[in-house]
């Protein structure tokens, strides 16, 4: 799935927190976050393990969010995501397949020496463990209409930005074919 594709569930979040606040845009999260796993099993009939895991984990942090009526929970769910695929990526490298997970996402796309797939993987590895810390000083630090304006445009932004510069890494080690 595309990109934006992943921050759909994050967008409505967005919206219905500016409209109605904290809790009702948790709701739709969960919501919005289900629906779009259950249309990409239609659709593909398969679900990536990453989209499980964060379905699965908007739904516990979610709902304890909306059972208790603390948003903490919600908060705390980006950096456990982020701390669970930094941990994911790392495994994959020593545990599993001979492929790391970022050379399963994009092997189809590049051949490249095993270290740059390896250093690639290291990347994001680095990526999402920093990503979960930075949510965690948002959250702990300031309030939370600062704390969702991070999560659309912070994490958006920082993950945009990581993107581009593992392209102008890859762009170094691809050769292109006359």
């Amino acid at each position: 799935m595309g990109f934006l594709y992943d921050f759909f569930p994050v967008l409505l979040f967005f919206g219905v927190y500016k409209w109605q606040g904290i809790l009702p845009a948790t709701a739709v999260l969960i919501v919005a976050t289900l629906g779009q796993t259950a249309w990409t099993w239609f659709r593909k009939r398969e679900v990536k393990t990453m989209h499980i895991v964060t379905a699965v984990l908007v739904l516990v942090f979610g709902g304890i969010t909306l059972l208790l009526e603390d948003e903490i929970y919600i908060k705390w769910k980006v950096s456990i995501v982020n701390w669970l695929f930094a941990a994911a990526f790392l495994a994959s490298a020593w545990v599993g397949s001979k492929r790391t997970i970022i050379e399963r996402m994009l092997g189809g796309e590049f051949e490249l020496p095993k270290t740059v797939w390896r250093r690639l993987n290291l990347g994001w590895v680095g990526f999402f463990t920093l990503l979960g810390f930075i949510n965690w000083f948002v959250l702990e630090n300031f309030d939370t209409e600062t704390w969702v304006n991070f999560k659309l445009f912070g994490v958006l932004g920082l993950t945009l930005l990581f993107a581009l510069a593992q392209g102008i890494y890859l762009s170094r080690h691809i050769t292109v074919e006359e």
